[in-house]
Order: structure tokens, then C-alpha cells, then sequence
């Protein structure tokens, strides 16, 4: 297994921490956001509570992914651990969209129920502050998700950002309810709560299936790429081939370089060097590789296809 640097090691604190404090506000908002429900009888405030349960599984779940994740390379993963980003990615999306069919379910029958709220005044304010402790926590999970590039974070940052935004609009139907006497808009609102967080759930399980797909970059990382290369094109050194994918926060390339038949082996190999350094320099933590091929030789453009189906020189 290969030693984890001092960078990685501080890295894994950084997210554990803050991943912790995740879970850490996901078991105060559920208590909170539960006792508002007891409190007014609100399918649209229970459906609310649901979603915080979601939270704190979801939490949990990234939690080891983390875990998991930031271990080093080891012999039987040489390319590192951080592809279980997106498997977490997709769990928290799947976890969301059951959430919301959870939430359907109890306002179709509230529909066809309809109960009276009570104490929804100070339903509301327990369920307000709960809601300001999410804030907080989605802001610190999407801001150090974003810097640390970390999916898990993000994905779980994105969800609470989205249970904030729901959970306002359940409190001002709620508080409409309240001033009304409409008591079916109460489970109203909470259909349309399920129905605005399935957007967020199929977002986080379409980002986990195009990671584990080897997605290529996305078009403003490929220029970046292209930047690079084109630097080179430039100085009539030629290129093909190009792949791209990422695992979490690392960035893999693969192209071919076609430089003269004529050049030695040194200046072929300090020329993929100075290819390799660049691309690297443009990506936060990026894995390149480059296979040098002389460009005089037409096998060399012959050999762009991802799988070689038998050998050109014989």
C-alpha cells in the first residue's frame, strides 16, 4: 500500500469533520423538525421531518464513503478508492426520490383525510430554527466540497440545500393553512414538496452514473485540456487519441503524442514530460498519461481505437 502524503491525511480530517457535523445537525433536525409535526398534526411538516431522516442516513452513508474513499492506492486498487464518491452519490439519490414517494404517499392520504392543525405557531418557529441549522450546514458542506473537490459533500450539501428551500415553502403553506382555515392545502404542499425534490434526487443519481461510466470531462475542463495541447500543435508536435475520465477528484488523460521518427528517445520522452507537467498543472490532482508515436509512420494513425484488435507490424 502506498503511505498517504500529509496533504491526503489532512484532507480526510477535513471531511470527516465536516461530514460529522452533518450528521451531527441531521439528529438535532430530526427532533426538532418531528416535535413541530406532533405539535400541529401537519402531513406537510411530517413530510418535512421524513426528508431530515433521509439526511442523516444519507450523512451516515457518506460518512464511509469517505472513509473508504481517501484511503491510498493500495495492490488491489492502484488507481485509489475515490470512484466510491459517486456509488454514495447515487445512494443519497435514490434516497431522496424514496423520500418523496413517502411523502406522496402520506398527502394523497391526508387528501382524502383532511385533519384540523393545531399549535402552529410554535410548530413553525421549532420548525424555522431546524431549518437555519440546515442552512448553515449545507453552506459549509458545498463550499468545502467544492474546495476539497469532493462529490460526497457536495451531493450531500445539495440535498440539505434542497430541504432548506422545501421546508420554507411547507412552513409558509402551513402558515397559509393557518390563516385560512384551507386545511387541504396543507398535504398540497407537501405533494409539491415530493415533486420538486425528485428533481434533486435524479440530478445526484444522473452525476453517479456518468462518473462510474467514465464520463469524458466536462467542456470547460476539456479546454483546458486543449489549452494545452494546442500550445503544442503550435510547435508542430501533433496529438490523438485523447481520453478523458475522473474518479472523484482526481482527473485521468490519456493521448497520444506524434512527434518525428527522426527524434531520439530522450527528446521524445522530455517533450511527454513537459506535456504531462502542463496538463497537470491545469487540474487540481490529475493522472496523465501520454504514448509517444512517429508521425511519419501511418500504424501511428491507425492506433486511436480503445481496443486494438490485433498487432498493425505483423
Amino acid at each position: 500500500m502506498v503511505e498517504p502524503s500529509q496533504a491526503s491525511i489532512m484532507r480526510r480530517k477535513r471531511l470527516i469533520r465536516v461530514i460529522s457535523i452533518s450528521i451531527a445537525v441531521a439528529l438535532l433536525t430530526i427532533g426538532m423538525k418531528f416535535l413541530a409535526w406532533i405539535l400541529t398534526g401537519s402531513v406537510g411538516l411530517l413530510s418535512d421531518a421524513a426528508e431530515s431522516v433521509v439526511n442523516l442516513v444519507a450523512a451516515a452513508v457518506a460518512l464511509v464513503v469517505i472513509l473508504w474513499a481517501t484511503r491510498p492506492a493500495d495492490e488491489d486498487h492502484t488507481y485509489g478508492h475515490e470512484k466510491a464518491d459517486y456509488l454514495s452519490a447515487g445512494f443519497e439519490g435514490a434516497l431522496i426520490l424514496l423520500a418523496a414517494v413517502t411523502i406522496a404517499y402520506a398527502a394523497i392520504d391526508r387528501l382524502i383525510h383532511p385533519t384540523e392543525l393545531t399549535e402552529v405557531g410554535i410548530g413553525l418557529a421549532v420548525s424555522a430554527a431546524a431549518s437555519i441549522l440546515n442552512l448553515l450546514a449545507a453552506r459549509l458542506l458545498i463550499r468545502t466540497g467544492n474546495r476539497e473537490s469532493s462529490l460526497v459533500l457536495v451531493a450531500d450539501g445539495r440535498h440539505l440545500m434542497t430541504d432548506v428551500i422545501t421546508s420554507v415553502g411547507v412552513m409558509v403553506g402551513v402558515g397559509l393553512v393557518w390563516l385560512t382555515g384551507w386545511n387541504t392545502l396543507d398535504p398540497i404542499i407537501a405533494l409539491a414538496v415530493a415533486i420538486n425534490i425528485v428533481r434533486t434526487g435524479v440530478g445526484l443519481v444522473s452525476d453517479s452514473m456518468s462518473g462510474l461510466m467514465d464520463k469524458a470531462l466536462p467542456e470547460d475542463e476539456l479546454a483546458r485540456v486543449s489549452e494545452v495541447l494546442d500550445h503544442y500543435e503550435a510547435r508542430d508536435i501533433h496529438f490523438h487519441a485523447l481520453r478523458t475520465r475522473k474518479a472523484g477528484r482526481r482527473t485521468f488523460i490519456s493521448v497520444h503524442v506524434l512527434v518525428p521518427g527522426e527524434w531520439s528517445v530522450k527528446q521524445g520522452h522530455d517533450l511527454a514530460e513537459q506535456v504531462e507537467g502542463d496538463l497537470r498543472d491545469r487540474f487540481d490532482q490529475a493522472t496523465v498519461f501520454t504514448h509517444l508515436e512517429p508521425i511519419e509512420d501511418p500504424v501511428s494513425f491507425e492506433d486511436t481505437g480503445l481496443d486494438r484488435t490485433s498487432n498493425p507490424h505483423t
